[in-house]
C-alpha cells in the first residue's frame, strides 16, 4: 500500500487527509473555547483571572487554528505539525492562566494533540522537544501563578499528574508511530517484491511456449498468454485483453474435451488443430482452485511433444543398437571365418567359389554397416578420405547387381568423362548410398512396371553431387516433409530409421540429404557432398 494513504507514513509524504482532519480537530478545540467565551454560557467557565488575556488568545487560537487548516501543501507538513503542536502548547497554557475554571478540560484537550502530534513526527528528537516544551509550559505557568499572582488553587501533584500523562502518552504514541511506519516500510518492500515477481510471472507465463487459457465456468476466456493467442489464430484475438471471448466460438473442439473434463469423463489425448495454418496441440487441463470451476489449459505443441519423445526413444534405440551390433558381430565374424576356410578347400568348384565370394563380400559390407551403426550410437566422428566418385558409383552398382537380383529393373550409373573428387567416409557413403538405391528399387516404381533407377555423379558450384533418381510416382509433398523423421514409414515392412540413419551419417560427413522433387515424375535424393579441398574435422 502506498505511503501516501496512510497516516502513519512519514512527515514528508503523511496524507493530507489526515492532517486535514488534525487541523480540523484543532480548529474544533478553538471554535469550542471561542463559543463559550463569546456566549452567555461564559458563565460555566467559572472566575476568570485575566479575562481580557482569555479574548485575546481565544481570537488568535482561532485564527491560527484556521490557517493550519488551510494549509495543503505537502512540501509544509512537517512545519505544519510542529507549528500547529507549539500552538496548541501556547495556547492551552495561556487559557489555563487566564481561566483557571477551564484549567482540566484544556488539559485533556491537549492530551489528544500531544499523541497526533507525537504519532506523526518524523523523529523521536522532535517528539522529545514537542513533549519537553509541554511539560515546561505546565511548570511555568504553575510558577507564574504562584509567584506572581499570589497562589492557586491547583497542587503541584496534578502538575505533576498531567505532566506524567504527557510524557507516557506521547512517547507510546511515538512508538507506536515508529513501529507502524517500520512495519508500513516493510510491507510496501514486501509489496514491491511481490508486485516483481507478479510481473515476472505474468512475463513468464505470457512468453512460454506453452499455451496457457484461463477459462471461466461459463466457457468464456479471461486470459491467454501470447502462445495460445497465436495457436488460437484470428479466433484468439482479444482474449488476452480479458474481452471474455466465448471458448465454443474461438475452439468448438477445445470447449467439447474441456466439458468433457469437467465432468469427469476419460481425457481425449490426442493432438487437434485449434486454426488451419498452426501446428496441433495436446491440451490438458486443470483447476485453477480446488473449490473454483476457473479451469487452466495448457496448449503443448505436439511437435515439440513427439520431438522429446522421439528423443527418448532413439537414445534408447542407440544403445539398443549398440548392444545389437555387438552381438550381431560374433556370428558375422564367424560366417566370415567359415567362408574363408571353404575358400581354401579344393573341393569346391567354381560356381560354388563365385558364390563364397558373394558370401564373402557381403559379410565385409554388413560389417560395415555394423561398425557405422556402432559409430552414430557412439556419436564417433566420420574418417574421411579422399574418393573419387566417378569410380565408387561404378564399382557400387557393378557390387550391387552381382550380389542381388534385380530381374527386369535396370541401375545404371550417368558419370562424366573427369573424376569428380570428394571428401568422405567410404563406408559411410556405402550405407547412405545402398539404403537410397534400395528404395527406389522397392517404391520407385509404377505399377506393373520395372524400377529403372540411376545414380548421378556431377559437381555444382564446386561442391561434388550424388543423385539418386527412379521413375516411380513420386512422394506427396506433405510424405515429403516428414521423410526423414525417425519411424515414419509409408510401408508396413519399413522401420522409419534407413532414411534418417542416412542423413545422419551424411551429416557426421558436412555433408547433406534431401529430397529433390522431379517435375517430370520420379523421385531424386541428392546427397551433396565436401570438396575434396575441404577442411578435415578436427
Amino acid at each position: 500500500m502506498p505511503q501516501s494513504h496512510s497516516i502513519l507514513g512519514r512527515i514528508e509524504s503523511a496524507p493530507r487527509r489526515d492532517l486535514y482532519f488534525f487541523a480540523l480537530y484543532r480548529t474544533l478545540e478553538a471554535a469550542v473555547l471561542a463559543g463559550l467565551v463569546f456566549s452567555p454560557l461564559s458563565d460555566l467557565l467559572g472566575s476568570q483571572r485575566h479575562p481580557m488575556l482569555g479574548l485575546v488568545v481565544t481570537i488568535a487560537y482561532l485564527a491560527a487554528s484556521v490557517v493550519l487548516l488551510l494549509i495543503r501543501s505537502p512540501r509544509w507538513m512537517t512545519l505544519t505539525v510542529v507549528v500547529g503542536l507549539a500552538v496548541d502548547i501556547a495556547a492551552a497554557a495561556l487559557i489555563t492562566h487566564a481561566l483557571p475554571a477551564a484549567t482540566a478540560g484544556v488539559a485533556m484537550m491537549l492530551l489528544f494533540n500531544i499523541a497526533a502530534g507525537s504519532l506523526l513526527m518524523p523523529s523521536w528528537r522532535w517528539a522529545v522537544a514537542m513533549i519537553g516544551l509541554t511539560v515546561a509550559s505546565l511548570f511555568v505557568e504553575y510558577g507564574w501563578t504562584v509567584f506572581h499572582d499570589g497562589g492557586t488553587e491547583r497542587s503541584v501533584a496534578e502538575v505533576m499528574m498531567f505532566a506524567i500523562s504527557y510524557i507516557a502518552v506521547g512517547y507510546l504514541s511515538h512508538q507506536a508511530g515508529q513501529r507502524a511506519r517500520h512495519s508500513e516500510a516493510l510491507a510496501t518492500q514486501r509489496g514491491a517484491e511481490v508486485a516483481n515477481l507478479v510481473e515476472i510471472n505474468e512475463l513468464i507465463i505470457r512468453r512460454m511456449r506453452t499455451g496457457v487459457l484461463v477459462v471461466d465456468a461459463d466457457n468464456h476466456i479471461k486470459l491467454a498468454n501470447e502462445a495460445a493467442s497465436l495457436l488460437l489464430g484470428d479466433g484468439g484475438e482479444g482474449a488476452s485483453d480479458g474481452l471474455g471471448v466465448l471458448l465454443t466460438h474461438t475452439a468448438p473442439e477445445l470447449a467439447r474435451r474441456l466439458q468433457r473434463w469437467r465432468n469427469g469423463w476419460q481425457a481425449d489425448d490426442t493432438p487437434m488443430q485449434l486454426s488451419p495454418d498452426q501446428p496441433e496441440v495436446q491440451p490438458r487441463f486443470a483447476r485453477l482452485l480446488a473449490d473454483s470451476e476457473t479451469s487452466l489449459i495448457f496448449l503443448d505443441d505436439a511437435t515439440v511433444v513427439s520431438r522429446r519423445a522421439e528423443s527418448l526413444t532413439l537414445a534408447a534405440l542407440g544403445r539398443f543398437s549398440a548392444s545389437l551390433a555387438h552381438e550381431i558381430r560374433n556370428p558375422l565374424a564367424a560366417i566370415n571365418y567359415a567362408v574363408q576356410l571353404l575358400e581354401e578347400s579344393h573341393q569346391i568348384i567354381d560356381g560354388d567359389r563365385r558364390l563364397l565370394q558373394i558370401i564373402h563380400q557381403q559379410c565385409q559390407r554388413t560389417n560395415g554397416i555394423v561398425e557405422s551403426v556402432l559409430g552414430l550410437a557412439r556419436r564417433e566422428r566420420a574418417s574421411p578420405e579422399h574418393v573419387d566418385l566417378n569410380t565408387f558409383v561404378r564399382r557400387f552398382i557393378d557390387e550391387y547387381q552381382q550380389s542381388l537380383s534385380i530381374e527386369t529393373d535396370t541401375l545404371e550409373a550417368v558419370i562424366g568423362p573427369r573424376p569428380v573428387p570428394a571428401l568422405v567416409d567410404l563406408r559411410h557413403l556405402q550405407q547412405v548410398v545402398t539404403v537410397l538405391v534400395q528404395n527406389a528399387m522397392n517404391y520407385g516404381r509404377l505399377p506393373g512396371e520395372s524400377a529403372r533407377v540411376r545414380v548421378r555423379v556431377f559437381q555444382a558450384d564446386h561442391r561434388p553431387m550424388i543423385d539418386v533418381m527412379d521413375r516411380g510416382p513420386g512422394i506427396p509433398e506433405a510424405v515429403a516433409a516428414q521423410l526423414f523423421r525417425p519411424f515414419f514409414t509409408t510401408s508396413e515392412h519399413g522401420t522409419g530409421l534407413g532414411l534418417y540413419i542416412a542423413r545422419e551419417l551424411c551429416r557426421a560427413n558436412q555433408a547433406t540429404l534431401e529430397y529433390v522433387p522431379v517435375p517430370g515424375g520420379g523421385s531424386c535424393f541428392r546427397i551433396t557432398l565436401p570438396g575434396p579441398h575441404a577442411l578435415l574435422p578436427a
